[in-house]
This record gives C-alpha cells, structure tokens and sequence, in this order.
C-alpha cells in the first residue's frame, strides 16, 4: 500500500492554474471562502496575508484563473497602472509598494470602476508603515484575511501530491523524514521535490532517506542571494 493511501486527512483538492492545484487545509481556509465569494465581496479589495511560503501567491494565482484579473508587483506599482486597469488586479506584495500616491489611485479608481483588487502581504495593513492618510484609511477598509504557514500533515500531504503528480513513488519513511527538516512552506517543498526527481534520475536510484539526506544537505549548503524569498 503507497503512503499516499495511508495517510488520512482531511483536506479538499481544487483546481488552480493550468495542471497545478492546491490543498485545501485549515491553513488557507479562510482566505479560500473568501475567494469562492468573489465577486460578492462587500468591498472593492481583499488582503490576504501570511508569511512567506504560505500559499498566498498560488491562491492570488487560482484567483486570477477565474476572475481574468491582471498582475502587478507592489514594488512596480506607478500612476500610470489604474490607466490599464480592467475589471481585478492583483497587486503581488502590495506591503513593499513604494509609491503610496500610486497605490492609493489605483484603489480608489477599482472602486470608481466597481472592479476588485486583490492584494497579498506578509502582515495586514493595519501593521504597514503608510504615511498617507487616505491610503491607510482605504486599506484599512478593505477586509484582511489570513494564511498560515502549513502544519506537518499539510505538507506531507504536499509533497505526497507532487511525487505523485511526477509519478515517483516514495516511501512513507521518506515523506516523514523530509517534513521533520524542511522548511515549512509550499514553495520549499516544490524546490525540493524537483531536486529529489532530478538526483533520482542521474543515479538511476529510486528515492530514499540517504538520497533524500543528501539533497537536504546539499540545499541547506546553497548560499542564498540577498532579497531572496520563496514563493509567496
């Protein structure tokens, strides 16, 4: 019997973006109803915000998948974004928007438009250091959900999926040895699945704790560049 079979949780399964999908845990519950209202939200925006690796991304991703909506960055946002605004936007790390004048048109013109803005972030605007007051005051107004990081049986649960979906087959002592040392996030366990797939191929040798060993040493001795972050 493979592990996947014999680990019992309880968590939904959705489609996102093209082949890739996501688990829907007590994690990102929240934030998923929130989504699944859309577009009968009581507001012209949401904030979805959680630490780094939670899933705030994908989610933002699933989200523009159903809704058409555009992307920017926070920290490439300029006046000129609300002109090429159409109906949503996500703006990505809406928390390291530089331009507050900016930031604050294109808020009040979704709501101008009667479109909608998604916004993720690491902590909910209340807690930004906003010097205007119009944009705090409009940011504030908006509902903030949020994400938190996965728990064990998550991200098993993750990685159990995305063996799968390489269709490698992996032992439950390995899922259970990877999830007591990895970094606790989404993007973690994709950077690390496709490393264990890639090992596995050029020594011909199916994944085990050795070979699984060896990858996380090999990861942790990876010098990482300045302003590098998982995927969000």
């Amino acid at each position: 019997m493979t592990f996947g079979r014999q680990l019992a949780l309880d968590l939904g399964h959705r489609t996102a973006v093209g082949r890739e999908d996501f688990l829907v845990a007590r994690c990102n519950a929240d934030a998923v109803a929130w989504l699944d209202r859309w577009p009968d939200w009581p507001a012209p925006g949401l904030v979805v915000h959680g630490p780094a690796g939670c899933g705030k991304t994908h989610l933002a991703h699933a989200w523009r998948a159903v809704s058409g909506a555009g992307l920017v960055a926070g920290r490439d946002l300029d006046p000129g974004e609300s002109a090429r605004l159409g109906g949503a936007l996500v703006v990505d790390r809406g928390d390291e928007a530089p331009d507050e004048e900016a930031f604050l048109h294109l808020v009040n013109v979704v709501g101008e438009r009667g479109g909608h803005v998604l916004i993720t972030a690491r902590s909910a605007p209340a807690r930004w250091p906003i010097g205007l007051p119009d944009l705090r005051s409009r940011l504030n107004a908006l509902p903030a959900v949020a994400v938190g990081p996965p728990d064990d049986a998550v991200v098993a649960a993750v990685l159990v999926k995305m063996f799968a979906d390489r269709q490698l087959r992996v032992g439950e002592e390995v899922i259970w040895f990877l999830v007591a040392r990895m970094e606790r996030s989404f993007a973690a366990a994709g950077r690390l699945v496709e490393r264990l797939d890639a090992a596995a191929l050029a020594t011909r040798r199916r994944i085990t704790v050795p070979l699984a060993r060896r990858v996380l040493g090999e990861i942790e001795a990876m010098p990482k560049r300045e302003g590098e972050e998982t995927w969000i």
